[in-house]
């Protein structure tokens, strides 16, 4: 299995090494900032998209973060964060403002090959930490379009069991539960950007502008940037 991909990180050693480290994919594209990658615009199975570009102070006018991700599925691009971050509100975020995928830049590199190619194909990567986020939103109803099976797999998924223990207690095969956990991602995912900051807030039981201040400074349109940005 092998995908087209476009590299956007700021560090010419990720941009040069991504190629060679993982021969599944094909860097149609390699750039130090969404700015570039958008002019150029490569058609290509997924952006593999770093959050944090460049210093605000010296290049105020990169896109970063929220606003990068914006910027790139408002083109159409399929993205994958592949980050250091590893604050959960910041990386659940990023799903809920469009990203298919994140993965961290501690993993092996075959692993996050895999990953990459499994969002490439059109799969989704959610951190645990934001299953674990996404399963209390659920259970406090502010995410309702579950099914009782689905609500299920996210409750097992939340407390890192493996696919095979789940599929074990809920009498399915293990290739089975991961296709039903593929399609509940994504409708979780979907869900998670049909909602406000101040409703994650709530729910959460976080303080007003606890989400907010993230991003407070890469996007001009701090009450919607939870959402899938329209454009640019």
């Amino acid at each position: 299995m092998t995908a087209t991909v476009a590299v956007v990180d700021d560090a010419s050693l990720i941009r040069e090494s991504i190629g060679l480290l993982m021969p599944g994919l094909e860097v149609v594209a390699a750039v130090a900032t969404v700015e570039e990658l958008v002019s150029r615009r490569p058609v290509v199975d997924v952006v593999l998209l770093d959050l944090h570009l460049a210093n605000l102070e010296l290049q105020p006018d990169v896109r970063q973060g929220i606003a990068a991700i914006r910027a790139l599925t408002g083109c159409g691009y399929r993205v994958c964060v592949y980050t250091q971050e590893e604050r959960r509100f910041v990386l659940a975020a990023c799903i809920a403002a469009g990203a298919s995928g994140i993965v961290s830049k501690a993993l092996p590199s075959s692993r996050a090959e895999q990953i990459f190619l499994e969002v490439a194909a059109g799969g989704t990567a959610v951190p645990q930490s934001v299953v674990g986020i996404l399963e209390v939103l659920v259970r406090r109803d502010c995410i309702t379009l579950l099914s009782e099976r689905q609500r299920q797999i996210l409750h097992g998924r939340a407390r890192g069991l493996s696919y095979a223990r789940i599929a074990q207690q809920l009498y399915v095969s293990e290739s089975t539960l991961r296709g039903y956990w593929l399609d509940l991602t994504r409708s979780l995912s979907d869900s998670l950007r049909s909602l406000t900051p101040g409703e994650i807030e709530r729910a959460l039981g976080l303080a007003p502008g606890d989400l907010l201040e993230f991003w407070s400074e890469e996007t001009t349109e701090l009450r919607d940037w939870w959402r899938i940005g329209e454009g640019g």
